[in-house]
């Protein structure tokens, strides 16, 4: 199958959009007749001396910093480079590189030839890339040699040989036997060809192109192969821009991984439409952002919890002037209450919490002056053009306050799971509205709250534990710096709740009697109460910040068959 199939408007694969809601969307400005690209190459045209990106690297005492016309012109290169390379409309090329000014200009390079852009995450390796460039068919694979201490250049050797669709990989470093990136698209003017650029920019995309594909990081197996328009991209970006009411003189950090679309869209696609110098550290490190804050006047950032809690502890740790910082737009995993609370009390900056997903966007923010009770006890007020209803398991409303899953219907829903056609028909219901997973109920001001996975349910004899509600109690415990609570199997509960924590002291864990004890002064129901503990150094996450809870139900299923096991021997 070629990989021009991206582009093939007929492909079982792609979600049926009726036709009265694509003219409702453009009619309500929703979708345009242009493109985020197309507002980047406007506001580089006005400003082509400001910084464009400014990248901070612990091997080097100052940071790059690169212009907008400069990153206009790299773009137009590693599109002639792109093009010599075979890549075409409709092509996926894969890039899996750290926050670096690179990959913008990559990726950007792509959308210029009507190629899609397919960020992948740093920390991903053989295993997940082998599947992810086979189902992608990708032509060209874009990777380090090297980055924290991993060798991709053996991975790439590998997985080259066993992708037949893979016709190059380039190498950022010593390329060995492959593209060498700095010999064929730095130093080669490709931008002063004029054949290769007539081909080039006549390859513009369209409002309605597919605009990328991403592997969504699922907590539940396979990925799913999502793919954006540049319209849906552009809509579901809206929300955040008008809640953080950014303009062309703000100033972004960004630092959630551009292998994701935190980290690619929000976090660098979008604010690179709007003009803005955009802030990258190569490794995430809060001391260092902290501390250059005020250097860069550094003015919003969107990124996940962990984050946002690093910031806190860094800054508690050594203070610093952050009065140019006023937000940080917080999703990707659930936002305990007091994170609202102590953002504004260490770092003075109001924490916008979300929800949204990679599939449908930003569907509840919250905005500048939401008092802190409400910040933290909702993920925000539903997006005004995003339809939203709260269903039981027969797709069925629930009254008000009560739990259910979340689905939408609106402009910023993904075209559809790229060749996965299986995937696309489950994600839909009926009667069109999108399925998230997700849990949730409305709050009495008409906010939405998120309160779990629906596979992230722990149904205890029947009653359905509040996990996310026991997760937030347990990391007030001074000994819990990390938690997530999941089902193991029970013959006469059918199942009860564990809690995995990360303890603050490796050497002084808290104990299950502790933390129920904790839990008894909170007044939570008994019967929601941990059963087991168990306590390891990390907790498996995505690239957002996810736990990958179906990993952590795995292990422990698998100790209690194991326990179970010794019992009757």
């Amino acid at each position: 199958m070629s990989t021009a199939a991206a582009f093939d408007t007929t492909a079982d694969w792609r979600r049926t959009i009726p036709d009265e809601a694509r003219a409702r969307y453009r009619a309500e400005g929703l979708w345009r007749d242009r493109t985020p690209f197309d507002d980047f190459l406007d506001a580089a045209a006005r400003n082509p001396h400001k910084a464009a990106i400014v990248t901070y690297s612990k091997d080097r005492a100052m940071p790059t910093t690169v212009t907008y016309g400069q990153l206009t012109s790299l773009i137009d290169r590693f599109a002639g480079a792109l093009y010599s390379l075979g890549v075409r409309e409709g092509d996926i090329v894969s890039i899996q590189l750290p926050n670096t000014w690179e990959f913008p200009a990559l990726a950007l390079a792509c959308m210029r030839l009507r190629a899609l852009p397919n960020p992948i995450p740093h920390i991903y390796r053989e295993k997940e890339l082998r599947y992810m460039l086979r189902h992608a068919e990708s032509k060209v694979y874009i990777v380090r040699d090297q980055f924290k201490g991993f060798s991709y250049t053996a991975m790439a050797r590998s997985l080259q040989q066993d992708i037949p669709t893979l016709e190059h990989v380039v190498i950022l470093g010593d390329a060995e036997e492959f593209v060498d990136f700095d010999d064929v698209f730095v130093r080669q003017r490709w931008d002063l060809d004029a054949m290769t650029m007539a081909a080039v920019k006549a390859a513009k995309p369209g409002p309605d192109d597919p605009a990328m594909l991403l592997y969504t990081s699922g907590t539940t197996g396979h990925p799913k192969a999502a793919i954006h328009s540049q319209n849906t991209l552009w809509s579901a970006g809206r929300p955040i821009a008008e809640a953080a009411e950014i303009t062309e003189d703000d100033v972004s950090f960004n630092a959630s991984t551009v292998g994701h679309l935190t980290g690619f869209y929000w976090g660098t696609y979008l604010p690179l439409s709007f003009g803005q110098k955009v802030v990258y550290q190569e490794e995430w490190d809060p001391r260092g952002l902290i501390d250059i804050i005020d250097v860069e006047r550094i003015s919003w950032m969107v990124s996940a919890t962990p984050f946002a809690l690093d910031m806190i502890a860094a800054q508690k740790e050594a203070p610093r002037p952050l009065a140019s910082m006023r937000a940080f737009v917080c999703g990707g995993a659930p936002i305990p209450p007091h994170v609202a609370v102590q953002m504004q009390e260490h770092l003075k900056v109001d924490l916008l919490s979300l929800w949204g997903m990679s599939e449908v966007g930003v569907c509840s923010i919250h905005r500048f002056g939401t008092p802190l009770e409400i910040l933290a006890s909702s993920d925000g007020a539903p997006v005004e053009f995003m339809q939203l209803r709260i269903v039981d398991e027969d797709d069925r409303p629930v009254a008000d306050g009560d739990e259910g899953r979340l689905q939408v219907r609106g402009p910023s829903i993904i075209l559809g799971y790229y060749k996965q056609p299986e995937a696309t028909k489950a994600a839909e219901t009926a009667d069109g509205w999108f399925d998230t997973g997700d849990l949730g109920r409305r709050t009495p001001e008409g906010g939405i709250r998120v309160t779990g996975r629906a596979k992230d349910i722990i149904l205890r004899g029947g009653q359905n534990v509040p996990v996310v509600e026991i997760e937030n109690a347990l990391l007030l415990h001074p000994k819990v710096d990390q938690v997530a609570v999941v089902a193991y199997p029970d013959d006469r509960m059918g199942e009860r709740a564990c809690a995995v924590v990360v303890p603050k002291d490796v050497g002084d864990p808290p104990t299950l009697e502790e933390l129920t004890a904790h839990l008894a002064e909170t007044k939570l129901t008994k019967q929601f109460w941990p059963e087991r503990l168990k306590v390891q150094s990390a907790l498996p996450k995505t690239p957002s910040g996810k736990v990958q809870k179906f990993v952590l139900r795995q292990e422990i299923a698998a100790d209690v068959a194991a326990e179970a096991a010794v019992t009757t021997s």
